[in-house]
């Protein structure tokens, strides 16, 4: 099949529903809503690749800022792999992002020799662990809407590489979805938040002070969904969040691997108990 009539444009609110479908069909249980909130952080972040007029591939590409964007839902359609489309897709995204920021990624483990050719390095590893929701909320935790947005804002630079207002402000808002924080004193010293995905549903962010703060949004985020399969993705960096889960006894279902191609960011790993998404950093 020629590949003469491949483009790649941006892609329109309406289609972002294909990146959802097609990351389902790849396994990576997305959240329900993920697309939507590419599009609001970043409208030019979302690409589609076209053959003969056929949707067949996609990526998004979000610049949270002018220093730090991230990449994701980089996916060909089976049918059309081994073409040279997925490159080009891979391609416009890099040149979208540019020479200056420094990227971020998950990566699959079948994908990471070929980031690696593309100047991407490993921090760690995100494990994917699938529990079961159920359990009582413990004291101390509050609806996150009741902080000022400021003092979340303020707490979440703290553990991601750039200021990310805009992001947060629709992620703790999303449908189907909770959001919590912990207060000590007055003052928020660790928020979660689980959202419905493809099947049951994901716990991310989990930040966190400290272990004991962790466990019990830990608690409160598993009792919002009784019974439904619940996932979150923990880095492997840090060993008292790898406790937690096992603790708990939630299974191990998967692996990516952190990645960035300029530098890896100096955050404090050891308070980041469930990454936002692999999708969206």
């Amino acid at each position: 099949m020629t590949t003469d009539n491949f483009i790649v444009r941006l892609m329109k609110r309406s289609e972002m529903h294909l990146a959802i479908a097609w990351a389902a069909t790849e396994g990576w249980n997305p959240g329900r809503y993920d697309a939507e909130f590419i599009y609001q952080t970043d409208e030019s972040g979302f690409l589609l690749g076209e053959l003969n007029g056929e949707p067949v591939g996609c990526i998004s590409a979000v610049a949270y800022d002018a220093h730090f964007g991230f990449l994701s839902f980089y996916i060909v359609k089976p049918q059309f792999r081994g073409q040279g489309l997925g490159i080009k897709i891979w391609k416009t995204a890099m040149d979208y992002l540019g020479a200056d920021r420094n990227i971020g990624l998950d990566g699959a483990l079948a994908q990471q020799d070929n980031y690696k050719k593309s100047g991407f390095q490993i921090a760690y590893n995100h494990i994917r662990y699938e529990g079961v929701g159920g359990g009582v909320v413990p004291a101390g935790i509050v609806e996150l809407k009741t902080v000022p947005f400021e003092e979340l804002v303020a707490y979440d630079r703290q553990l991601f590489p750039s200021k990310r207002s805009l992001f947060l402000r629709h992620w703790i808002e999303q449908p189907e979805s909770t959001a919590l924080g912990f207060l000590k004193n007055g003052y928020l010293v660790g928020y979660g938040v689980i959202r419905s995905a493809h099947t049951g549903f994901r716990i991310g962010p989990m930040f966190a002070n400290d272990e004991q703060i962790a466990e019990a949004l830990f608690q409160a985020l598993l009792a919002q969904n009784p019974y439904a399969p619940v996932f979150l993705d923990v880095p492997d960096a840090n060993l008292q969040a790898i406790d937690l889960v096992q603790r708990y006894q939630l299974q191990p279902v998967s692996q990516t691997a952190r990645m960035y191609n300029k530098e890896i960011p100096s955050l404090p790993i050891y308070r980041v108990f469930a990454v936002t998404s692999l999708e969206l950093g």
